[in-house]
């Protein structure tokens, strides 16, 4: 009987988080909190290319924070931002509050581009965001395999490109993909 219920709301809570993503039509309208727990959205960013990131602090791969945050410095005045969005699914990698991982990215890599509120990418309780991402309906389903994903967005909102943990943010394939994105910026 435990089973049965288990599978029920897992069922719904997958239905739920599809439906989301579904309904709002486009990633840049999936409700989403920021790293200060402020509701808003992509919307912000429609007309530049995005890298979507899912971060963590505690994480062999953290680093990457400094190579990500030199994409941001190179390329924001020509229509890009990187996006972060901390995830704790990793080998609990990312426990930190909101409040102490904008301080850690803030202190350890002077991190300038946006952070989100801490989300999941994985499981039952995927954010519809990352359902939208990587769900069933993506051009690049499967599950986020570790921290440090990455996603390309373009500037009309389309996922482009997607990266696996290890790819750096800045290999020869995720810089020529940014630039191609921006038209040869």
């Amino acid at each position: 009987m435990v089973f049965i219920m288990k599978s029920i709301l897992l069922a719904t809570a997958l239905f739920i988080a599809t439906s989301l993503a579904t309904r709002a039509g486009s990633i840049m309208d999936i409700p989403l909190k920021d790293i200060d727990g402020k509701d808003t959205s992509l919307k912000a960013y429609h007309g530049k290319v995005l890298l979507i990131v899912n971060v963590a602090s505690k994480c062999g791969l953290t680093p990457q924070y400094k190579a990500l945050e030199a994409l941001q410095q190179k390329y924001q005045d020509k229509g890009f931002t990187v996006l972060g969005f901390p995830c704790n699914q990793f080998n609990g990698q990312e426990p930190g509050s909101n409040e102490e991982i904008k301080q850690f990215c803030s202190s350890k890599y002077s991190v300038t581009f946006p952070l989100f509120d801490k989300l999941d990418v994985n499981g039952p309780k995927r954010h519809p965001l990352y359902v939208a991402l990587a769900g069933e309906r993506s051009p690049f389903p499967g599950d986020i395999k570790w921290n440090f994903g990455k996603f390309l967005i373009s500037k009309d909102g389309k996922i482009i490109k997607r990266f696996e943990p290890r790819t750096t943010p800045d290999s020869p394939d995720v810089v020529a993909a940014i630039e191609a994105a921006l038209g040869g910026k």
